[in-house]
């Protein structure tokens, strides 16, 4: 009976560490240039802040000069940081923002998870 105990609690202690992993650690961290394309509130059951950054630069073959845009889709924690965004469509914007492995519906739809605005132009 007593190893039951201690394998149920060494089983829990593990699910939880991933779990915490998977959802809860910050993978990465850094800053993202670009023009906002769009910040929305949208969702069925959880309401979530979700934007669109369009960055600008040279594509994969640098010779023929052609610009290309990438997208960049996060998710915002913040409601203050939201109506910045939201107010300011269309302007250029250095954003913070933190990536984790999963994605948990009540904190947005991507990965990226931005915590603040560095700079507005």
């Amino acid at each position: 009976m007593k190893y039951l105990w201690i394998t149920l609690v060494a089983v829990v202690l593990l699910l939880a560490g991933v779990f915490y992993y998977r959802y809860y650690f910050v993978f990465g961290e850094g800053v993202k240039s670009g023009v906002l394309n769009y910040a929305v509130k949208k969702g069925n059951i959880f309401k979530t802040y979700e934007g669109k950054l369009i960055q600008q630069g040279f594509g994969a073959n640098p010779r023929t000069g052609n610009l290309t845009s990438y997208e960049f889709e996060f998710s915002v924690d913040d409601e203050a940081v939201f109506k910045q965004l939201e107010i300011n469509n269309g302007k250029t914007f250095d954003l913070h923002y933190k990536e984790y492995h999963g994605v948990l519906p009540w904190r947005g739809n991507t990965t990226y998870v931005v915590d603040k605005i560095v700079n507005m132009k």
